[in-house]
């Protein structure tokens, strides 16, 4: 995003990763480059994902048979059984049937359209997670999972293997799902639209198409992990809901270890041509409009996403997030690297509504209590002067106001006088439930390189936009990143689903965990952590020479009942494998003394 803005070195890092990936060939070169720019981010939906001028679709026709009836000649095997009513079949041979039909009848032809909408936030061009690993018809949003699952994992630079032997096994969470299931043809797409193209269901469809089968892959597939495992959804909220599940584990200590994701792959015709129909995305012609343009010549689709300017819908995108989340104690004691940290996380529902789509109140209180959190851990000044918001930003005419009015009330109430807002939809679209991780993991990499994305899809705001209080920038916003105190990270969705985040920075973070441990533990954690980044540095060059392969364990250490061995205090997992205490906390042990 704001690849332009870094030192040459940095910036061709991510280049030469970007390459790995696509199976580029990476030579430094401007073209090179150029390339892998126009062939990220949002852009025209490619034609491996589906064909734009060509959607594939069913046309109604209704036929009448006037005063004679209409026939045609069919194999036995292609006829409908029964027939429909006022159709006659008699044999012509032993294969063919002559159909006489003495009325009207209705018929669905194959045939195709144009779509209304063609850009979206998609995977970098050739890059197909599915093809480095023995993907077996996965849905595309599975796909994703592993490969986000065993990147992350991986990017800790500690051996799963490490992790397994310092922390029991019911200590290990994972939270990952899908905001709208799987809905491609591998999944729930292809299960409804089978029978009604004359196919057979196959036994994958339908368990492969659950919402929660991230969390389930990740489980099975890539961790074996038998801990607390699920997903919540709420609509665009749905990241930080998970999240929410993950902090509360640790906070509770129920865990020492959360994986917390989301994966989504909406880019098919019928979801699109759903949120088209409420008018909710941004398409070819209105974005012409916008731009005073011939349709003929088409927009420019890398500009589809405009959030907070003059704008007329948003853009879908496809993304696979996971975060890696520690309990403080395990990050020191492992030597993790430490991104930042999050405390808490809002979810308030608005209450009466008008529609199940439009805005309400609910996102008020959820983002006045996420600065109220903040405040709360860094204090007056730096709440006013070393933050910034992640707003859920969509690129919507309602949002836009909304949005901005909820930022520029609470910001004023906090006396915050120039509120930093960051809308990283301009470049990635909307991911639907996985949109709020994408602001996340853009809030740890301004973090790290210090560079605030500009909404740069923009040439000015909406007049209607509320910027009291707030600073919305075009041009990337260099920031002393030493000096950075949190982020509130801001997601609304459908329905009501409203969440807010508050995280830590770095610094803010580093600062708490030696107050809490000490300067011998932090010490020790230094130590701990050249080696524990050396080996994230091992597999970061992998990557990037694509040579890298997801984690993927099928069929691989499979449990059964002859590994169990039970008792009233506890449940070893094989004879030399890790024990599951029973000896259980009472938390109604006070009420029970009578």
């Amino acid at each position: 995003m704001v690849i332009e803005a870094l030192p040459q070195e940095t910036a061709d890092d991510t280049w030469a990763s970007l390459a790995g990936l696509t199976g580029t060939q990476w030579d430094s070169t401007d073209a090179t480059r150029a390339l892998l720019g126009r062939n990220s981010l949002i852009r025209r939906i490619e034609p491996h994902l589906f064909d734009v001028d060509a959607v594939a679709w069913n046309r109604r026709m209704v036929a009448h048979s006037g005063h004679q009836p209409m026939s045609f000649t069919s194999q036995r095997k292609h006829l409908p059984e029964p027939l429909p009513p006022g159709w006659h079949a008699t044999p012509v041979d032993d294969l063919y049937m002559r159909v006489e039909i003495d009325q009207g009848a209705v018929f669905l032809l194959p045939t195709t359209r144009e779509a209304q909408v063609k850009a979206a936030g998609q995977l970098p061009s050739g890059f197909e997670p599915g093809k480095l690993y023995q993907s077996r018809s996965h849905p595309r949003g599975l796909q994703m999972t592993v490969f986000a699952a065993s990147d992350a994992l991986a990017n800790t630079g500690i051996p799963w293997e490490v992790l397994q032997q310092r922390v029991a096994p019911d200590q290990i969470s994972v939270y990952a799902g899908s905001g709208m299931s799987q809905l491609d043809a591998d999944g729930n797409g292809g299960m409804l639209k089978a029978i009604y193209n004359g196919r057979r269901v196959t036994s994958k469809y339908c368990p492969f198409g659950f919402a929660e089968m991230p969390a389930d892959f990740i489980n099975a597939y890539v961790l074996g992990s038998l801990g607390t495992t699920g997903t919540s959804m709420g609509a665009c909220a749905s990241f930080l809901y998970n999240l929410r599940h993950g902090i509360a584990d640790i906070q509770s200590g129920r865990s020492r270890v959360v994986i917390v994701g989301n994966a989504e792959a909406p880019i098919t015709p019928e979801v699109m041509e759903g949120y088209a129909a409420m008018g909710a995305l941004a398409s070819d012609k209105e974005l012409c409009e916008l731009d005073g343009l011939d349709p003929s010549q088409g927009p420019d689709h890398r500009r589809a996403c405009r959030p907070f300017g003059n704008n007329c819908g948003f853009t879908i995108a496809e993304s696979a997030q996971m975060v890696v989340l520690f309990d403080d104690e395990l990050a020191l004691e492992l030597g993790a690297s430490v991104y930042g940290s999050v405390s808490d996380v809002f979810v308030n529902a608005d209450g009466p509504k008008k529609s199940i789509a439009a805005p309400g109140v609910g996102n008020y209180i959820t983002v006045a209590k996420a600065v109220a959190a903040a405040r709360n851990m860094v204090g007056e000044k730096a709440l006013r002067e070393s933050g910034l918001v992640q707003a859920h930003g969509t690129g919507t005419p309602q949002n836009r106001v909304t949005e901005s009015h909820i930022l520029s009330q609470v910001a004023g109430a906090f006396g915050i006088e120039s509120w930093p807002v960051v809308a990283v939809k301009a470049y990635l679209g909307h991911s639907i439930g996985a949109a709020a991780a994408d602001q996340l993991v853009a809030t740890l990499g301004i973090w790290r390189h210090g560079w605030l994305p500009g909404i740069s899809t923009i040439d000015e705001l909406a007049e209607d936009v509320h910027q009291t209080n707030l600073s919305f920038s075009h041009e990337h916003v260099q920031i002393d990143k030493q000096q950075q105190a949190y982020a509130v990270i801001n997601a609304k969705g459908f329905g009501g689903n409203n969440a807010s985040a508050t995280v830590l920075a770095p610094g803010v973070t580093h600062k708490m965990l030696q107050q809490r441990h000490g300067h011998k533990a932090m010490a020790q954690w230094q130590s701990l952590n050249e080696g524990v980044q050396e080996r994230a540095a091992t597999y970061d060059a992998a990557a990037s020479a694509g040579t890298s392969r997801p984690t993927y364990r099928f069929d691989d250490g499979v449990l059964g009942q002859d590994d169990i061995e039970l008792t009233d205090r506890r449940v070893r997992l094989g004879a030399k494998g890790p024990e599951i205490s029973l000896e259980l906390e009472n938390p109604y042990a006070d009420m029970l003394k009578m």
